[in-house]
C-alpha cells in the first residue's frame, strides 16, 4: 500500500514527502543503489523510486512498516532466496523492516545481480 495518493514528478519530490526513520532508510537504501550502480539513472515509475540501467533495475518505497525493494522475480525467489529467508518475500519483492539495519551487503550484490542481469539481455537483444 502507497504512503500518499499524491503524484511524484521526480525522486527529490518523492523523498521530501518523507521523515523521520522512513526518509532515513530510503536514503540509506538509496545510497546503497547508487554505490552499486553508479551509471544507473535514478527515476519515478509507478509513482515511486527507481533505477534503471539498460532497462529497469529496481523499485523502491516507504510503507507503513517496513521499506519495500523490489528487484524481481528471479532476484527474490531463485537468486537469494536462501540469503532472504529472514525477510517477508512476495513475488519480486523483499520487505525489510523499519526497526532493523539494512542488509547493506545483500543489497549490493542483488543490485549487482541486476546490472548483470540487464547487461545480458540488451547484449542479446543487439544481436
Amino acid at each position: 500500500m502507497a504512503m500518499t495518493s499524491r503524484k511524484f514528478k521526480t525522486p527529490y519530490e518523492y523523498f521530501s514527502s518523507l521523515a523521520g526513520e522512513k526518509k532515513t532508510l530510503l536514503q540509506e537504501l538509496r545510497s546503497i543503489i547508487s554505490k552499486a550502480a553508479p551509471e544507473a539513472e535514478e527515476i519515478i515509475s509507478y509513482n515511486m523510486p527507481a533505477y534503471r540501467y539498460h532497462g529497469m533495475l529496481v523499485y523502491f518505497m516507504a510503507h507503513k512498516t517496513h521499506i519495500g525493494f523490489y528487484p524481481g522475480n528471479r532476484a527474490v525467489n531463485e537468486i537469494f532466496k536462501d540469503e532472504l529467508k529472514t525477510y517477508k518475500t512476495s513475488k519480486g519483492t523483499i520487505q525489510f523492516p523499519l526497526d532493523k539495519p539494512l542488509p547493506k551487503r545483500l543489497i549490493t550484490k542483488i543490485v549487482k545481480f541486476r546490472l548483470n542481469e540487464n547487461l545480458d539481455k540488451s547484449k542479446f537483444k543487439r544481436k
